[in-house]
């Protein structure tokens, strides 16, 4: 089912082909690449890891990409696609899949819950980029090392910790400013860390001011796109001994008047996209995670590594709407998790056994009122977007196993046990529209094994290969929303689902030296009762009904690569190449023979290219492109979300950008960026508004 046109086969294999000459005449080159862990759980050189992998630090974060918000730090990672349904919701695709079948952990906290929605959500836009120190990027399933919802990938973000000094207190910090002109937006934040030997401590505060984006030549400002938020984050750390520690973080945000602005009168109509018709639609995040952790060595003979985590995650949100007609409605969410998990790693002559249990309770409340036009009461609903006086339990129990079988041959194998429960007190029947309740429970099993193989003695090339199951059971947001959807849709309770299934297989090449690095990668899921939304052919309130079918076997294929090379002193060039597609089962369905149609918003072909010059490690200047194919493999919704979609698919675009950053001295950098130079109109596929224009961006960071 491999289908990749003939050119993208030809980039691919000339590139292997480059690699391979020009870095055959020295194979003893080796240099030591950054550490990951979220992977495998345990420690790992890049090199050593047979999955696809993407690190990125806070340098590149703040000092170098200047990201906006944390679904946008992901944007340049191959096989990433950064849907924007508003500038404050953006939900990155993963190897063609998005929302609830990712998975975004919090320092190893699970980010995800059980109202979590199918398609774009804006949860990833309520962590702060600017608290973190570093990023960890795994593609493909992770289920049995992360449970349920790892499938595309996984990510692992793990915030700024102390400083510890042996000799005498410290205190220290930093104040990081950042402008943009397309954006209209103004962000600071401001950090104080101190410590001595045994006890350290960060505080850190974010304050960003999002006005409305100032589009390319031709679309010019669209309104309602801004938003205001805060950021605060608190972390304590103390060293109980040499081989243990406690912390204790606390972290909350806050994002206010966020608009979903595509579904309102003051959308765009771009490329013949449609003009929602609503007055309003606002948005309002808040979100409180507060976590103790143990980190322990050498705890007796079966202990080698032992992590503990206790942790209250609160997640609250709140959408306003004022329709056409002046009937308005407020609904809400408010969700808290209790998590518990602990992990140990125990060496062995032969191999390193990672196990470990986790267990996460949601208690949801879900509200949802109406007003009539003249602002009086016009009803207090059963349920807000899902089921009110809701329970969700997920309990898991993990092993792996990491063992050399030769010098150059390795094996990583596990499993998972998993149980979902849900019991949902207060739900409005879609039919009757009488209140009633639901529960169920799913189990679940499921397995992964990746081999790793160094050709070469020197570890310059290495070939790995995987096979993994993944497994999402179904939520709160599967059996019980009920809210309007794309475009001109309402989703309602669907009772009786299964869980969904998937099979990914990966074979890949990684190869570094001194000077060039490189990551090839290609990957078959094949998914089985994906639950996708089916039309009912009811209209409710003037949208069209549909609710949701095990329904969408199928699957999903693609090509990534990534490579750097240093070509002259100072001087690196590089490059990402990514091509994905995917088919599944659906109604209607657009093929009468096989069934099948494109999975929705499938990532475009999409391209990146560029050069960067770094004289002695103190000035950066880096010129870089990235080209997106057009996108008119289109599902049957797509096609019917006429207000993000154009009719005839998104067209593509080339985007070239120009960067510097300038370490002026110790203790002050300052960066630069003119993003979109030629101040093209374009749009990712899926979103509900055009990126920026012609942008300039200016950061500088002052530490102390």
């Amino acid at each position: 089912m491999l289908r990749i046109t003939s050119h993208c086969s030809y980039l691919i294999l000339t590139l292997i082909l480059i690699s391979s000459v020009v870095f055959a005449e020295n194979p003893d080159v080796y240099t030591l690449g950054v550490v990951h862990v979220t992977a495998t759980r345990t420690e790992k050189d890049e090199m050593q890891i047979p999955a696809t992998v993407y690190d990125i630090s806070s340098e590149e974060l703040n000092n170098t990409k200047m990201v906006r918000s944390m679904p946008e730090a992901l944007k340049e990672i191959p096989a990433v696609m950064v849907q924007k349904t508003s500038h404050g919701q953006g939900s990155p695709y993963v190897r063609g899949l998005t929302g609830f079948r990712n998975l975004f952990l919090i320092d190893g906290i699970r980010l995800n819950n059980s109202v979590f929605r199918d398609g774009p959500n804006q949860y990833w836009n309520t962590v702060d980029p600017f608290s973190l120190k570093k990023i960890e990027i795994v593609k493909g399933p992770g289920s049995v090392l992360y449970g349920s919802d790892s499938v595309g990938g996984t990510i692992n973000v793990f915030t700024k910790s102390p400083v510890y000094i042996n000799d005498a207190y410290s205190l220290g910090g930093r104040i990081y400013g950042r402008y943009s002109y397309g954006e209209d937006s103004y962000i600071g934040r401001g950090e104080v860390r101190g410590g001595n030997k045994k006890f350290g401590w960060i505080m850190g505060f974010s304050l960003k001011d999002f006005g409305d984006i100032k589009g390319g030549e031709d679309v010019g400002k669209q309104l309602h796109t801004g938003y205001d938020e805060w950021d605060g984050d608190l972390k304590l750390e103390y060293k109980i001994d040499d081989d243990s520690k406690l912390v204790f973080a606390h972290q909350r945000v806050n994002m206010d008047d966020a608009w979903r602005t595509h579904k309102t009168i003051y959308g765009i109509s771009w490329e013949g996209t449609s003009v929602g018709n609503e007055q309003a639609r606002i948005l309002d995040q808040d979100r409180n995670l507060t976590y103790l952790q143990y980190y322990g060595k050498n705890h007796g003979n079966l202990i080698d590594n032992i992590k503990l985590s206790l942790s209250y995650h609160e997640q609250k949100e709140s959408r306003y709407r004022l329709r056409s007609d002046d009937r308005s409605d407020i609904q809400g969410l408010d969700i808290g998790t209790i998590g518990l998990w602990g992990q140990i790693d125990t060496i062995q002559d032969y191999g390193t056994w990672t196990y470990g249990l986790e267990y996460y309770h949601d208690d949801v409340e879900s509200s949802s009122v109406s007003y009539n036009s003249d602002g009086s009461l016009r009803s207090i609903e059963i349920q807000g977007p899902v089921a009110d006086d809701a329970a969700y339990d997920l309990l898991d129990l993990y092993i792996q196993l990491d063992m050399p079988v030769t010098e150059s041959f390795s094996v990583i194998t596990g499993a998972r046990y998993t149980y979902a429960g849900m019991n949902a007190k207060k739900i409005k029947d879609p039919v009757t529209g009488e209140r009633t309740s639901f529960e169920d429970d799913w189990n679940s099993i499921v397995t992964s094994t990746r081999v790793l193989y160094h050709i070469d003695k020197n570890n310059n090339y290495i070939v790995f290969a995987g096979i993994s199951q993944g497994f999402r059971a179904p939520n709160l947001s599967d059996i019980t929303r009920l809210d309007t959807a794309r475009s001109n849709e309402i989703e309602t309770a669907a009772f009786g689902l299964k869980p969904e299934k998937f099979v990914s297989y990966e074979i890949g090449l990684k190869s570094r030296f001194n000077d060039f690095s490189s990551q090839l990668a290609y990957f078959y899921t094949d998914i089985e009762d994906m639950i996708v939304r089916t039309p009912t052919g009811n209209i409710i309130d003037g949208n069209l009904e549909v609710t949701k079918k095990n329904s969408g076997d199928g699957y999903i294929n693609g090509v990534e690569l990534n490579l750097n090379w240093e070509f002259l002193m100072d001087f690196t060039a590089y490059g990402s190449f990514a091509w994905t597609y995917g088919e599944v089962d659906t109604y209607p369905t657009s093929d009468p023979v096989t069934a099948r149609e494109p999975i929705d918003r499938i990532m475009p072909v999409t391209y990146m290219a560029g050069v960067k010059w770094a004289p002695m490690d103190k000035f950066t200047v880096d010129i870089y492109m990235i080209r997106a194919e057009e996108q008119d493999k289109l599902s049957t919704r797509d096609t019917g979300d006429t207000q993000r979609i154009p009719p005839e698919g998104t067209p593509g675009y080339t985007v070239f950008n120009i960067r510097s950053a300038w370490n002026i001295s110790d203790s002050l950098m300052a960066s630069v960026s003119l993003e979109n130079i030629f101040n093209e109109d374009y749009r990712v596929h899926g979103s509900g508004l055009n990126e920026v224009g012609r942008n300039l961006v200016v950061g500088i960071e002052y530490r102390f």
